[in-house]
């Protein structure tokens, strides 16, 4: 690690060194929170992430003993933690240890062994907000309302309406998957941008023409319609099941069989074929 020394934007300013075994935000933040609380004082903040070598913190406390700094840190590996404590009653240099108390607690409190693995908050963070984008993805391009989205999609789920499109997609989606739905119609042309991605993307959900119109049925019925419209019409339904194998055909994609198949069983059906694909 190069430390690149600045000088300070006042001369009697204190100088606070963050010191981290990951990207040092948390430290900062809780050292800006008390700054905060004294409205004369400046002080000069200087970041150190990513620190798990001795020799990283012979650095710092140097820095810190020839400015007459203190050092604010979030360490998690006992170790290095050990060793910054050790170097800087040595060298008489001011140490704030943010998170290895927690830790001790908490250790206590459940008798179990903390992790010590750095960077696990920041990890846990991304994986919330790529979830959080892949719900919104699968939102944004539901039901074929953008073909655009095709384009960016991890998966593209094809189906004739009531086959779980939607619900797969969401579900998909908490696993951090960008889906996208495409209804296929027969007096509508899909999408030209579906036959222009690979067709590893794309997974057709085939289902019986018998359990579609049960399905159907029942869906015409909870909104207080026919339950004889064309809409669930077994001849009607066998068109557009035929329709559908011509376009999946055409794609040369796979096809799962959602018949007698739960939404969760069609998901891990689809993430082993999209894990599959991506290790190779």
């Amino acid at each position: 690690m190069i430390i690149k020394r600045k000088a300070a934007t006042y001369v009697n300013d204190p100088i606070i060194y963050i010191v981290s075994d990951s990207v040092g935000e948390t430290a900062e933040l809780v050292t800006k929170a008390a700054l905060s609380q004294f409205s004369g004082p400046h002080a000069v903040i200087k970041r150190f992430p990513y620190v798990e070598d001795p020799t990283h913190i012979d650095e710092v406390i140097t820095l810190a003993t020839e400015d007459k700094g203190i050092i604010v840190y979030t360490l998690v590996k006992p170790d290095i933690r050990a060793y910054m404590i050790e170097s800087a009653e040595v060298n008489n240099i001011k140490v704030f240890d943010l998170i290895g108390p927690l830790m001790d607690q908490l250790e206590s409190m459940y008798t179990m062994q903390p992790l010590f693995e750095p960077g696990l908050v920041r990890r846990l963070d991304e994986d919330y907000f790529k979830k959080v984008d892949a719900i919104e993805f699968a939102v944004k391009y539901d039901d074929g309302r953008d073909p655009r989205g095709l384009l960016k999609a991890d998966i593209i789920l094809i189906g004739v309406s009531r086959t779980s499109k939607t619900p797969l997609s969401q579900f998909l989606a908490h696993k951090r998957v960008k889906v996208a739905n495409v209804p296929i119609v027969p007096e509508v042309d899909p999408p030209q941008e579906l036959f222009s991605v690979p067709k590893e993307k794309c997974i057709g959900l085939k289902i019986s023409p018998e359990k579609l119109n049960s399905i159907r049925r029942e869906r015409l019925i909870s909104l207080g319609l026919d339950d004889s419209a064309s809409y669930a019409d077994v001849e009607r339904i066998k068109k557009e099941l035929t329709y559908f194998e011509e376009i999946t055909a055409k794609i040369g994609c796979d096809v799962i069989d959602v018949t007698n198949k739960a939404v969760e069983e069609t998901a891990n059906i689809i993430m082993s074929l999209y894990r599959s694909r991506k290790s190779t």
